[in-house]
């Protein structure tokens, strides 16, 4: 894997990553906790690497990326060494991953991104820079009325900002169109221009990696 700060260099690392590379690092990080190696939560993707990978080539170097507690892949894919982001889950950060370095930014709060993605997202448009925001989110957290203000928000004022729901139909354990007693979820029933999304399965349990651990 090619580790460079160099624009080239950063263009080829994330192109390099295949689905299987991301299924590899989860896979070991769930082994580590497995083996009681990481006394923190964390929370691990399947499932969705093409989607992601796909989503992702999109992203340029000077873009600036805001995820949730679910985001090792988000990292790997924006360029954040895999040797830097394992220490940094060793280190207990897994759900609340941070790099400035990388423009990359994550809250274990549900919807605790998405103001912070929309204010960047304004300075960017205020001072004309060459970059834009993306906002990943889950489907239930969609659903909140500060992911539903900053859609209308950011589509009035033509923010450079996308946002992508990772829709898993889950929110920790609960299904979230029964939550919300509907088969259309909002984002569904109305479209949106800053607002893209796709739907799979996580074969990994909501918190850990199908091993209950004790520290």
């Amino acid at each position: 894997m090619l580790v460079t700060n160099s624009s080239l260099g950063y263009y080829l690392m994330v192109q390099q990553f295949s689905g299987r590379d991301l299924q590899n690092f989860e896979k070991k990080i769930a082994s580590l906790f497995n083996k009681g190696k990481i006394p923190f939560p964390i929370h691990l993707s399947s499932g969705n690497e093409d989607s992601l990978i796909k989503i992702c080539g999109k992203i340029k170097k000077s873009d600036w990326v805001f995820s949730t507690w679910r985001s090792h892949y988000h990292c790997l894919l924006k360029g954040v060494p895999e040797v830097e982001l394992e220490n940094a889950i060793l280190s207990g950060h897994s759900i609340s991953l941070n790099f400035p370095d990388y423009q990359f930014y994550s809250s274990a709060i549900v919807g605790g991104q998405i103001s912070q993605a929309v204010g960047v997202a304004m300075a960017i448009k205020i001072q004309n820079q060459d970059s834009k925001v993306w906002c990943f989110m889950g489907d239930m957290a969609s659903e909140t009325g500060i992911a539903q203000t900053a859609f209308a928000y950011s589509e009035n004022f033509d923010l450079p900002i996308t946002f992508v729901i990772e829709d898993n139909n889950q929110s920790v354990l609960t299904d979230t169109r029964q939550t919300w007693g509907t088969d259309v979820l909002r984002y569904e029933k109305y479209p949106n221009s800053k607002v893209i999304s796709y739907k799979y399965l996580n074969s990994y349990p909501h918190a850990g990696a199908g091993v209950r651990v004790e520290f």
